[in-house]
């Protein structure tokens, strides 16, 4: 008899090319390897995973338990429960200065699945059709522009600008190809700000190009630690064609309840029809949690937020005191992105990832390197990413590994 894997030495049939080519989100590839460490026994301080390490605010966890209490198991509509996707829209419109309305406002299972639902929604596979997107930048970005079909052109974010790219350099980006924009403000990995000059010259650029879309990737929005979130949404005629994403996750450190919500009148039905055949909808429970995030206390919040500039300003300084490493001051979320390209010619490591594995390996410190984040700003030398949503005492030790790594090995 034939075993159920007798033909197992068969070629099996071949995957789409879609499948084969689909990127992925190399914290979660790091932050395995750390674990794999840590199981062996090693002492390992990790900065690679980019989530509040605070608990989900009381009363946020007693809605949900009150929801499942009460019987509010099933589906919900693939747009979202009204309450919730009422109380988005009036907080996403009072903190911008918008009117946005709640039909406007779409909830999903999380914020990221808003990047491809934009993306599908706004090129056509396969036909030339262009998206800008930051680098360094999110890579799902990157990775869901080509499954999508698009052809994906980078605008890169310089350290001389803060981490802001030349409105120049957008303008000549620019085609009659292009479909969409992808801003991201506070960033992912640099903690860069796009300032209002910025986002100033961005709009009128967007002006003489009236066939682009614009996804504005605002999870960090209230994690900006010096003057008050900006968006490009409030420039004349820019609401109409931006796609507002937001969430819960980092906002109350609800990163695993899974709720982001996007905001944008002409696209709201088209995502609720990508919703209804992916997801269904979001978890119920965790959108009743959602609503008490949005409409109750922020105490909780305000309290991350000041912990999170006390270690940002803590990190810099720290990292500003080893030799051969330069780290600008990020304006928001929580990344430090520090230039360790004489670190590296002191060490001996011929790049930022050589770097990223030794310390990893010889000094018990994860972090990501810039290759992580898409390829290198040309001119912009080398970077390696920190998460400082950790304790002071762990940014204490972790840094203090990387100052004595950089010592003993430029020693050597």
């Amino acid at each position: 008899m034939n075993s159920p894997h007798s033909g197992a030495h068969l070629a099996l049939p071949r995957l789409s090319r879609r499948a084969e080519s689909l990127g992925t989100e190399n914290a979660f590839v790091v932050l395995a390897e750390v674990n794999a460490l840590v199981r062996e026994g090693r002492d390992i301080v990790s900065f690679c995973i980019g989530q509040p390490d605070f608990p989900t605010p009381e009363h946020v966890q007693d809605a949900a338990v009150a929801a499942i209490r009460s019987g509010r198991h099933g589906y919900t509509p693939s747009a979202g429960i009204d309450e919730l996707r009422a109380a988005a829209a009036a907080d996403l419109g009072a903190r911008r200065g918008l009117d946005i309305g709640a039909d406007d406002v779409v909830v999903a299972a999380g914020a990221k699945p808003f990047i491809a639902y934009t993306i599908a929604s706004v090129t056509d596979h396969g036909v030339g059709d262009e998206v800008i997107y930051p680098v360094p930048g999110f890579p799902i970005y990157e990775s869901q522009i080509a499954a999508n079909g698009a052809v994906p052109v980078p605008i890169f974010l310089r350290e001389s600008r803060n981490f802001a790219f030349d409105p120049a350099e957008l303008e000549a980006k620019i085609t009659a190809r292009t479909r969409l924009l992808i801003l991201n403000t506070p960033q992912n990995p640099t903690g860069g700000i796009l300032a209002r000059e910025d986002l100033d010259a961005i709009a009128e650029i967007l002006h003489r190009h009236p066939q682009v879309w614009v996804f504005a990737d605002e999870i960090y929005s209230r994690l900006v630690y010096d003057g008050r979130f900006d968006t490009l949404a409030t420039r004349p005629d820019m609401l109409e064609r931006t796609i507002i994403s937001d969430g819960a996750s980092k906002t109350w450190a609800m990163t695993g309840w899974r709720i982001g919500y996007a905001a944008n009148r002409v696209l709201a039905p088209v995502f609720t029809r990508w919703i209804t055949n992916t997801e269904s909808c979001a978890s119920q429970i965790s959108q009743w949690a959602a609503v008490a995030a949005i409409t109750g206390p922020q105490d909780a919040a305000e309290h991350m937020r000041a912990r999170f500039r006390e270690r940002r300003n803590l990190i810099v300084a720290l990292l500003n005191d080893i030799p051969g490493i330069r780290c600008t001051v990020p304006g928001g979320a929580f990344y430090a992105w520090p230039n360790v390209t004489e670190a590296c010619k002191l060490t001996g490591c011929a790049d930022s990832e050589v770097l990223r594995k030794r310390l990893l390996h010889e000094a018990g410190i994860a972090v990501l390197a810039d290759i992580h984040f898409g390829r290198r700003v040309p001119g912009d030398g080398q970077h390696i990413r920190f998460s400082y949503a950790t304790s002071n005492e762990a940014i204490e030790r972790g840094v203090g590994r990387l100052a004595d790594f950089v010592r003993k090995a430029a020693q050597a």
